[in-house]
């Protein structure tokens, strides 16, 4: 759909999508004009100290009217504002904290409305399809509304399911979803346009991944694809449940699941009512959203506390414990329109950034940064490496409760000289990371409710353990490997060499001195590079296998490997 025209000129809703469509770009055309004049212009005119002292109070104003144009509209505005209040790293605190209470929450849609789609839909009469259905909604959306229903008593011979949950895309949405997808491009191109903005962002390309991922959630087929992908990576996971998709009664617009309702996660005197310790939820959650992220590559994008079931399991004991021995609950995940996935470059440069994060390995951090495409190739990182030495050093393995008790001014300073830093980097923000940086986000603010006491490092440091185990098995495997190719190379190379010298006696190669020079010194340097390379692996596994039972020998030999790894790499490039 073009900028120009929104909606079919015949469409009897043309005109409110045009007001609708109108009425975003006023908003964002105004907002943006207010700052330009504040942190642009009037910087430029030796005014900058009057726009820090309103600072504060204008993008609070702008949170609150963004907030109350949201509610009012509904559609992505309000997934919008959702994204807006996960961004701590980059939106001020009076914009994240106004909006971090939006909720994807609008009056219902009549029940008849919701009955004629899904007839239409299911081409039968809602009567036949079900045995009964709740007109009461469980849950009424922007996108969509939850009905409880039963199936019939054939289906359930099917499927062995009673109680389903009957999700319904919400009439016409599809037209307002269009609407403010053509004004949100619009808006990108305006944003592109400024300089600091599109130094570190895509904006268009962050609209499109936008884009991509909205019209997904409005597509129920894909939603039900996707539950069962996600069942799939857990099947063998006794942490997680995934409610079960009713494929007969499911269409575009209508999707049919089980009905797995139990305790919302952050029902903290549900949880002890069921013998449940919130404490012990939160760093369960996190390990399970971390395999998502960095082992996976298939992440759930909204775990927000209403998608997030804690459902007892059978007891098998005293404190809750399951049948296995295990906690006596399962984490249910539901709604599965938006998810994201992980590829296996990012996936890579995701976890080496955990590990750096754990270790409090600053310089690793920065690396980890660049491979994941948030600093640019050719920055020059050497101040972020030393402040983020200093932020470790000073604030590294604190808790958030521990991170309260630390004197404010401390705080101020470092950000000080942290966003000093920030500023004068080339930072970028990749598409891709739209919904890894949501997860993450929710993730965190789950497991503070879960435990005001939560410390993210407990749960950091032993992911970032084992995930390093992993990594160097991978490395002790490619050596082995690269270690049997050489051999290989080793065990064929004399006979190689012997047929040359037999062709060169019978005068049946004709010798052209300069290219057989070159050729020796590089079956010279070859040899000695494998040499080397082999006392590389040798040392490196050596120091791998001892290191678990004497720390300080197996790291001396670690590092010692690096001699013959070296001379293997650089050695023969001297006179080459």
């Amino acid at each position: 759909m073009s900028s120009e025209r929104v909606g079919p000129a015949d469409s009897p809703h043309a005109g409110a999508a045009r007001a609708r469509y109108r009425r975003i770009l006023r908003f964002a055309g105004w907002h943006l004009s207010v700052i330009w004049w504040y942190e642009l212009f009037l910087p430029r005119i030796g005014l900058e100290s009057f726009a820090e002292r309103t600072r504060s109070k204008r993008m609070r104003r702008f949170a609150q009217r963004f907030h109350a144009l949201a509610v009012e509209l509904g559609g992505l505005m309000i997934k919008v504002g959702q994204f807006m209040s996960s961004r701590l790293d980059v939106l001020p605190p009076e914009i994240t904290a106004e909006l971090e209470g939006l909720q994807d929450e609008v009056p219902p849609v009549e029940f008849a409305a919701i009955r004629t789609l899904a007839e239409a839909e299911l081409s039968v009469p809602l009567e036949r399809a079900f045995t009964t259905v709740d007109e009461t909604p469980v849950a009424a959306a922007s996108l969509g509304q939850a009905h409880r229903a039963h199936l019939t008593a054939f289906d359930a011979a099917e499927t062995g399911l009673d109680g389903v949950v009957i999700k319904v895309q919400r009439p016409g949405i599809d037209e307002i979803v269009d609407v403010d997808l053509t004004a949100l491009r619009k808006v990108a191109g305006w944003l592109s346009r400024v300089r600091p903005v599109s130094h570190r962002v895509n904006m268009p390309a962050l609209v499109d991944e936008f884009a991509k991922t909205s019209l997904e959630e409005i597509d129920y087929l894909h939603e039900a694809a996707s539950c069962e992908r996600f069942a799939a990576d857990f099947a063998d996971d006794e942490r997680v449940a995934v409610p079960a998709v009713v494929w007969e009664r499911t269409t575009r617009r209508v999707l049919t699941l089980e009905d797995v309702t139990a305790i919302k996660i952050t029902d903290a005197e549900g949880l002890r009512a069921a013998g449940i310790d919130p404490a012990q939820v939160a760093p369960v959650f996190a390990s399970v959203m971390f395999d998502q992220l960095f082992t996976n590559g298939f992440f759930h994008a909204d775990p927000h506390p209403g998608n997030i079931f804690v459902t007892p399991v059978r007891s098998g004991g005293e404190g809750g414990e399951g049948e296995a021995g295990g906690p006596g609950w399962k984490l249910t995940f539901i709604d599965f329109g938006m998810m994201g996935e992980v590829l296996s470059g990012t996936r890579s440069g995701l976890r080496k950034l955990l590990i750096a994060a754990a270790s409090r390995d600053g310089k690793g951090l920065v690396n980890a940064m660049r491979e994941v495409g948030v600093l640019l190739p050719s920055s020059e990182t050497a101040e972020l490496e030393r402040a983020m030495s200093q932020l470790f050093a000073r604030f590294g393995g604190m808790g958030f409760a521990q991170l309260r008790q630390v004197d404010q001014r401390e705080f101020r300073d470092f950000a000080q000289q942290f966003g000093d830093v920030v500023r004068s980097l080339p930072f970028q923000l990749p598409e891709h990371f739209l919904l890894i940086i949501r997860a993450m986000s929710l993730t965190s603010g789950v497991c503070s409710a879960l435990d005001a006491e939560f410390n993210v490092w407990d749960s950091i440091e032993p992911y970032a353990t084992q995930l390093l185990r992993d990594e160097r098995g991978n490395v002790v495997q490619d050596l082995a490997q690269q270690a049997v190719e050489m051999a290989g190379l080793a065990w064929r190379l004399p006979k190689r060499l012997d047929a040359l010298a037999t062709r060169i006696e019978d005068g049946t190669v004709e010798v052209s001195t300069p290219r057989l020079e070159r050729r020796i010194a590089r079956l010279d340097r070859t040899l000695r590079r494998m040499v080397l390379a082999l006392v590389f692996g040798a040392v490196i596994v050596a120091g791998s296998l001892v290191r678990s039972n004497d720390v300080v020998l197996g790291t001396v030999l670690m590092i010692a490997s690096a001699v013959p790894l070296a001379a293997a790499l650089f050695g023969g490039r001297r006179g080459g």
